[in-house]
């Protein structure tokens, strides 16, 4: 019986020896277009760099494919200029990389696209695609596009496109766009976009975008727009040009010169450089100009007839 046993597990080895070696002789750099294909050329088994296949697949590096359909298990990531084709279904290996990616695309180093990434993306270090990426994509340490990036999108140290990046948008320090930022938006440490950030928003430390923060903001130190809506709350200060809504700062809130706030505001300190419409509270209130109420300590209207410049507890014009 044991003289059994180990008769099948040696056969058991030489057959999987014989297959890696398949595979690795199929893989060849030498021979770029050979493939060994069981039992057609085109579908079936496949030990190489087949162009054209459905079915199972075994290759090294997929250098100027067409369309692959099907599990496709590759080693590594081809040069740019190699790098052609679609690949379709399950994507496997070190790196998986090709033109185009659509289906499941699991790296145990990364997974990637020279253009676009459709469906779910996961790469133990990073995934990232040259244009765009949809689905649930998610990075070990990153994940990124070129392009877009929409669905669900988790880089465990930061996540970010070059153009919009829409959904569920988690990176475990940071997470950026180049255009806008829409969702539900989570960074650790920060959160921005180069136009505008849509959503709910929780920054560790801070957000800010480069026209407008619309939705629920939350900091732990600061936000920053040049036109801020919603409700944002800040532990130390937020500050724009234009606010409305509710604003909620443990040290300031903040108008630039000629800006306007609307709603209610509440910090220590509300130093408004231009037009107050609605309520301050705060220790100290300032404002060039008020169109409702300041409740605070000192509350001072720069504009105010005289006498009512600055009062105590509550200062008022309409």
């Amino acid at each position: 019986m044991l003289l059994t046993n180990k008769r099948m597990v040696d056969h058991q080895v030489k057959f999987l020896s014989l297959f890696f070696l398949i595979f690795l002789m199929a893989g060849s750099m030498v021979l770029p277009a050979r493939a060994l294909t069981v039992p057609a050329r085109t579908w079936g088994l496949c030990f190489g760099n087949s162009p054209n296949f459905t079915g199972l697949r075994f290759n090294f590096i997929d250098r100027n494919i067409q369309t692959i359909n099907g599990i496709n298990f590759t080693l590594w990531k081809p040069p740019d200029k190699l790098a052609t084709g679609t690949v379709n279904g399950l994507s496997l290996g070190l790196m998986p990389y090709a033109n185009r990616l659509n289906g499941i695309q699991i790296g145990l180093l990364g997974a990637g696209a020279k253009e676009n990434i459709t469906g779910i993306t996961i790469g133990l270090i990073g995934a990232g695609s040259g244009q765009d990426m949809k689905g649930i994509n998610i990075g070990g340490i990153g994940v990124g596009a070129g392009g877009s990036m929409i669905g669900i999108n988790l880089g465990l140290v930061g996540a970010g496109a070059g153009e919009n990046v829409i959904g569920i948008n988690i990176g475990g320090l940071g997470i950026g766009a180049g255009q806008n930022l829409i969702g539900l938006n989570i960074g650790l440490l920060g959160v921005g976009a180069g136009e505008k950030v849509i959503g709910i928003t929780i920054a560790g430390l801070g957000a800010g975008a480069g026209e407008k923060l619309t939705g629920l903001t939350i900091c732990g130190l600061a936000a920053g727009s040049p036109s801020i809506r919603g409700v944002t709350i800040a532990g130390l200060g937020l500050g724009g040009k234009s606010i409305s809504g509710l604003s909620i700062a443990l040290g300031t809130v903040q108008v630039t010169d000629d800006g306007i706030i609307s709603g209610l505001n509440i910090s220590a300190f509300n130093y408004i450089r231009g037009t107050q419409r609605g309520v301050a509270i705060g220790i100290v209130n300032y404002a060039y100009r008020l169109k409702g109420l300041q409740i605070g300590l000192v509350n001072i209207v720069r504009d105010n007839p005289k006498g009512r410049v600055v009062l105590p507890i509550i200062n008022f014009c309409f």
